[in-house]
């Protein structure tokens, strides 16, 4: 278990679900908000952590951006 009381097993399905949801609700707003350019600023984040935990995002990375 890490600091965080999670294990790395955990801490991936996490990210993996806050990626997913992100998406979600980057797909329902306006690419031209401030909200949008804030949640891109997280899917950001998010696909650097899971590229490097060893995650495949090819199948689950809709935005693509």
């Amino acid at each position: 278990m890490d600091v965080m009381g999670m294990t790395k097993e955990e801490m991936i399905q996490k990210n993996v679900e806050e990626f997913a949801r992100l998406q979600k609700y980057m797909r329902l707003s306006d690419k031209e908000s401030d909200a949008y350019r804030e949640m891109k600023e997280r899917y950001k984040e998010l696909k650097v952590i899971l590229t490097t935990s060893g995650v495949n995002l090819t199948e689950i990375d809709y935005i693509k951006e």
